[in-house]
This record gives structure tokens, sequence and C-alpha cells, in this order.
């Protein structure tokens, strides 16, 4: 197993669930997919390879990577007695405000907090949860990222990062926080809870895609429309007094059924004519896999 496949599927996992993060427009999207697709051909892996998959997500990696060189710089530099202090009642007053629902008042408190003692994870860890309450989730995953660069044992970090994770729709993602909080702390009915979500929004939005790319053809049989279609073209007065009785006139039938449907109902004939093409490609993905 080459270092360079295990880096490639890393950047394909990264690239794929920033085409979940709904904030890219469709060129953005496609972009995205046609990046996804060349990586996955040049290097010969596919979203299968879970043998390939590090540790951690490459985004994880790499801020840890940036926030080591900060906490090198940190532990030279301790705060004073009286900056860890004033900084402990700057997070009681925060935790006032988070009680009273004053969000905003809240990340300020924890911020001064943080720039008289940038060494405590609690700090950024609820300044995390400030900022969910106020639907920054990208900053409150910065913060729980920075707190468990601190302090890696903290799973009240993992939690809350699986929570806004999970309102960013980042739902795979965060499954594996939700995971890493209950190896810390497996009593936890909160993370357990959290955890049976997120993988029930995962099970919904796979369920979602697939549903969207296939055809109901249950639905289709039993649609009135499609019946009275169906009896009008076998029983009607072109099938002849003495019904098909020949290939010709099945031909004929079959003919005039369907320009009925094309008449009648032309997007379940363009329905249809997607669901052909859609099984197509699929037989031949399978062929060249």
């Amino acid at each position: 197993m080459s270092v360079e496949k295990r880096l490639a599927y890393s950047i394909v996992q990264f690239l794929r669930d920033q085409t979940h993060c709904g904030s890219l427009n469709s060129d953005e999207q496609e972009s995205l997919e046609v990046a996804i697709q060349c990586l996955e051909t040049t290097f010969k892996i596919s979203s299968s390879d879970c043998n390939l998959e590090a540790p951690q997500p490459l985004r994880e990696m790499f801020l840890n990577s940036l926030l080591k060189n900060d906490i090198v710089s940190l532990q030279e530099t301790s705060p004073s007695p009286e900056d860890i202090e004033r900084a402990e009642q700057l997070k009681n007053e925060g935790n006032n405000h988070m009680k009273e629902e004053n969000y905003s008042c809240a990340v300020e408190c924890y911020t001064k907090a943080i720039h008289l003692d940038q060494r405590n994870a609690v700090y950024y860890c609820n300044r995390a949860a400030a900022h969910s309450k106020l639907g920054n989730y990208t900053e409150a995953t910065g913060d729980c990222e920075r707190a468990i660069a601190i302090d890696p044992t903290y799973s009240k970090a993992y939690g809350r990062m699986g929570l806004a994770l999970t309102s960013m729709s980042k739902y795979p993602e965060a499954i594996t926080y939700f995971k890493k909080a209950l190896v810390l702390d497996p009593e936890n009915e909160t993370y357990k809870s959290n955890l049976k979500v997120a993988e029930q929004k995962n099970k919904e939005a796979s369920s979602s895609t697939a549903a969207g790319l296939g055809f109901d053809m249950a639905s289709l049989i039993n649609n009135p429309a499609f019946i009275r279609m169906m009896s009008n073209a076998v029983g009607g007065p072109a099938a002849g007094v003495g019904g098909m009785s020949d290939i010709s006139s099945l031909i004929e039938a079959g003919q005039q059924f369907a320009q009925q449907i094309q008449q009648q109902n032309p997007e379940l004939i363009e329905q249809l004519r997607n669901h052909i093409r859609s099984r197509s490609f699929s037989g031949s993905a399978e062929e060249h896999s």
C-alpha cells in the first residue's frame, strides 16, 4: 500500500465532504466531482477502498500540524497567576451569558479569557458551543479542533465538534467524532443520543440521494393514468374485434400506447429514458470496475 495512494484517498475524501457542505454552486460542485474522478482514475482508487483510510480526516491532520507550533510557543510563555485567575472569571461570566442565551456576549467573554490563557482547552470548547448557538459552525469546528490539539483526551470537544458537523450536514465526520467522544466517555448518554441522530440523518441523506436517482416502477403500474392508457391501447377500437391476434396488431398497439403516453404525459417518457440511460451507465461502470 503506497503512501501516495493513501494521501490521494484522503484528498478525495476531503473533496467529497466539500460537495456535501451545501455552500457550492452547480459549476463548483461539478468541478469538484470531476477532480474526484480524475484522482480516482489516476491513482486507481475508489470510495470502497476502506483499507486506505487514514486514522484522521485530512482537514484534522492539517490543522493539528499547524497548531503544534502554536502549542509549543504557548508552553514556552506561561500566563501569570493573575491572568489565569482573571481568565477563569471571564469564563464564568461567559457561562452565565450562555444560561441567559446571550451568546454573542458569551463569545466575547471566552475570547477575552483565551487572550489571557491560550493553553486552556475549556475556553475554546466553551466558545465553540457559543458559536454553534449563533450558527457559526465553521468557527465552532475551528475552536473544537484547537481544544483537541491542546487536550486530545477532552471528550466534550469531540462531542461539540460532532454537533457542529451535524448542523453542517457532514454526517460521516460527525459520526466519527461522536464515536471518539464515546471512547473517552463510554457512559455519556448525550453522546450516544447524538450519535444515533447523526447515523439516522446520514441514512436518510443516503436514502434520499438513492431515491432521487431511482425509478419507481410500482408507482407507474398503479398510476390511474397509466392504467387508463393501457386499457385504451389494448382494449380500444384500434385493437380490433378479435383482439391482438398477430404480431402486427401487437406492434400497432404498442406504437399507439407509446404515442398516447408521449402526448398525455411527456414527463413520464423522459423519466423512462433517464432510467434506461442510468441503468446502461451503471452496467458499464460495473464491467470496468
